[in-house]
């Protein structure tokens, strides 16, 4: 049994990068409100070089654009994000225009997809463009902010979104292997081992 006891330290050990046992172990291991990591690092990086090329004005702090990242990707509505971040669902639909997220949702399929209308729209037709489809002018405002963050995305080959994406794939996947080796690790150490121990 001691044997495997030392396996279970030796793994402990590897998993948390501890050199020893008696260190603390109370480190935080991240969330959207607790302590930065390197993927917030990298995500900042990311933005920054946006905020160089287009100029990104949101009225949230870069943490909080950051975390805004984060759940976009994660699948969040904007009235999650909202919530989670304590905004309201304008500015976070401004911010995301900004960081150029843009939803597919974001511009209504049939009405809005036609050359006619997305050429009225980037000339700034929007009441035209909401008379000739029957759309409310505060949808048309938010596809004609979509087409063009869109548009702006496009000049760089989508450039930003693809490093968004990348970031937070590699965490995904960090995240992954770490508990796999973690739980791969302990079923060999206590493989074999007595588990049913009457006291």
């Amino acid at each position: 049994m001691e044997e495997k006891t030392e396996e279970l330290r030796e793994l402990f050990l590897d998993v948390t990068d501890e050199e020893t046992l008696t260190e603390s172990q109370e480190d935080s291991r991240g969330s959207l409100t607790g302590e930065r990591k390197p993927v917030d690092e990298r995500l900042e990086a990311v933005i920054a070089q946006l905020d160089e090329k287009f100029g990104v004005t949101t009225s949230l702090s870069r943490e909080q654009e950051c975390q805004l990242v984060r759940l976009f990707y994660a699948g969040e509505s904007d009235s999650a994000i909202a919530s989670t971040l304590e905004l309201s669902e304008a500015d976070v639909f401004d911010a995301r225009m900004a960081l150029l997220l843009v939803r597919e949702t974001d511009i209504p399929e049939q009405e809005l997809r036609r050359e006619h209308q997305r050429r009225l729209l980037t000339e700034g037709r929007v009441e035209t463009v909401a008379t000739e489809t029957g759309l409310e002018e505060t949808v048309v405002e938010r596809a004609k902010a979509a087409l063009t963050a869109d548009e702006r995305s496009g000049r760089v080959s989508h450039r930003f979104r693809i490093e968004f994406e990348e970031i937070l794939t590699d965490a995904d996947l960090t995240v992954q292997f770490t508990v796999s080796a973690h739980e791969d690790g302990l079923a060999d150490a206590t493989d074999g081992a007595e588990v049913d121990v009457e006291f």
